[in-house]
């Protein structure tokens, strides 16, 4: 396998308060290969838009990156002068955000935005810059994009914004992007049709892709491997159908048995009692145990740490001893 394009190692964000500090991201580890989409999912809250946010330099203060270390090939980036990293911000790494109506300016047009951004990144004439623009537009699948390219954010639809912002994040060349649910409030044929955008940026450019989202389903037909998060910390972590098909920490199988069935029929799904602890009121031991019905004393004493299995990895210490 090649090497990682992304390395995240042993990762902490902290908030701190007037008098004690909340850690949000707890020893995050993982890599993103190149051209590979990585999923990031679990319920909101459990730390996976911050850590796309740490990972680009855009952690609202007071957070800040309390240890560990991010590299991207072989740059450190996590201590980087912010001049430094604001130009490797749409170069080297980009970012689709939820809501494309918050990345595009509503007084421009289309053309002036993706031109000023391809101009920013790449030494371009202004009729190369805007024939690059409607080349981007069109690879999202924007139709009659010569014709759009003149038009307002206001004049498309939610799926064809989100295509746009594609389009812009893909205008710096970058060697990642962080695509923190840019199908969420999308409907689900026009979900499929992001999705295929972003596999296809993937195999034509090599592009990695880390996804943050909640939905499982988009998981499944998006990525290839799936981080699952919960409290701050990864859960597991593995490829994505053995992770849809046989999930090994209980929160995974949790959240997998809620998922209806199309091919089985059952009187009830399967339900997490609680809910995920405040950042202020974690549990000793493994964070989880408190709604887990496999738990044991070891549970909530100890946390555990990623441990590989045949399977994957999977914090959890059912585990324990298992090799790969």
């Amino acid at each position: 396998m090649t090497e990682p394009l992304l390395s995240v190692r042993d990762l902490v964000v902290e908030f701190p308060k007037r008098k004690t500090r909340l850690t949000a991201l707890d020893h995050v580890t993982f890599d993103i290969y190149p051209g590979e989409i990585l999923g990031m999912v679990g319920e909101s809250g459990a730390g996976k838009s911050l850590t796309g946010a740490a990972i680009i330099g855009l952690l609202e203060p007071p957070g800040h990156i309390a240890a560990g270390e991010i590299w991207l090939k072989e740059q450190r980036i996590d201590k980087l002068p912010y001049e430094q990293m604001r130009r490797l911000r749409g170069k080297r790494i980009a970012m689709i955000f939820q809501d494309p109506l918050t990345s595009l300016n509503p007084i421009l047009t289309i053309a002036d935005q993706l031109i000023e951004t391809l101009q920013t990144h790449l030494p371009l004439s202004d009729k190369d810059a805007r024939a690059r623009a409607i080349q981007l537009l069109d690879e999202v699948g924007i139709p009659a994009a010569s014709k759009r390219i003149d038009d307002y954010p206001h004049q498309f639809s939610g799926g064809m914004r989100q295509r746009v912002v594609i389009a812009l994040a893909l205008a710096g060349e970058p060697e990642l992007i962080i695509a923190d649910e840019p199908t969420t409030a999308l409907d689900v044929s026009v979900q499929a049709q992001i999705i295929d955008v972003l596999k296809r940026m993937c195999h034509d450019y090599g592009t990695a892709v880390m996804l943050v989202t909640h939905d499982m389903g988009v998981i499944a037909e998006a990525c290839d491997r799936v981080a699952v998060m919960y409290a701050g910390r990864i859960a597991e972590i593995g490829d994505v159908r053995q992770i849809v098909k046989d999930p090994q920490h209980p929160y995974t199988q949790g959240l997998m048995g809620s998922i209806p069935s199309l091919t089985e029929r059952v009187d009830r799904l399967v339900q997490i009692p609680g809910s995920m602890p405040r950042l202020d009121a974690i549990p000793a031991g493994c964070a989880f145990n408190p709604r887990c019905t496999q738990q044991f004393d070891r549970c909530k004493q100890q946390r555990p740490d990623l441990i590989k299995t045949k399977k994957g990895q999977v914090a959890c210490w059912l585990y324990d001893g298992e090799s790969s």
